[in-house]
């Protein structure tokens, strides 16, 4: 369960969509239209030193066994997995091993971008990330979402992400200081699926969602968003 403070999304107060309801069945209907996805994906974070510092040949090591265990790879990655360094591994890693763009499925969670790393460690996350070059800073906005998304493809290298998301919509609401904040914040969330809607209708992405801990954003989000 979420941990972060309870917001108010809606002004009606809208509960999460139920199974049944208008919303559920549409979301469900969309989820099914799409090509069948494998039943296990992989989460990139180790990608990025999470932790812990892999080398180079550790992570395609990994990469391998993934690509060797399932006949289409999933790749779940963000732009705030090592500042970008998890997007950069992969592309790295599955260049290496000959893998073509069309032989693999990656997702991006985006609202993090990478920057210039100017203090001593990383300000997002201090402790979590090891030996870090670069910082990342959040960029939930209609164009924050362009710009994470143009970077993530710039740093995969000659792949794309066909997935993608907002990362985290839910702890950049609960941020929020006041009730003034929490209206500009909640503009910025919207403007970023607007983002993320007119990736889809353009087909540069194949699926779009939510990456959150708290169920009640998906509320808040799927009446706008085509």
């Amino acid at each position: 369960q979420s941990c972060h403070k309870v917001f108010k999304l809606t002004d009606e107060g809208r509960p999460p969509p139920v199974a049944g309801s208008d919303v559920w069945r549409r979301l469900h209907s969309t989820h099914m239209a799409k090509p069948a996805l494998p039943r296990v994906l992989f989460g990139t974070s180790a990608l990025g030193n999470l932790f812990v510092e892999p080398t180079h040949d550790e992570k395609k090591a990994v990469v391998e066994q993934v690509l060797k265990a399932v006949p289409t790879a999933l790749f779940d990655s963000a732009g705030k997995y090592g500042a970008g360094l998890a997007l950069e591994e992969l592309g790295r890693c599955l260049e290496e091993l000959g893998v073509e763009p069309e032989q693999v499925l990656i997702s991006n969670k985006l609202g993090w971008k990478r920057v210039p790393l100017t203090t001593p460690e990383p300000t997002f996350e201090p402790g979590a990330w090891v030996n870090l070059k670069n910082d990342a800073v959040q960029a939930i906005s209609y164009d924050g979402i362009m710009e994470c998304y143009r970077q993530g493809n710039a740093l995969l290298g000659k792949y794309e992400a066909r997935i993608v998301s907002v990362h985290d919509p839910d702890e950049y609401l609960g941020a929020a200081a006041d009730e003034a904040d929490l209206e500009a914040r909640r503009a910025d969330v919207l403007g970023a699926y607007r983002a993320l809607a007119e990736l889809k209708a353009a087909g540069k992405v194949q699926s779009i969602g939510v990456g959150a801990k708290d169920i009640s954003v998906v509320g808040f989000v799927s009446d706008p968003v085509p």
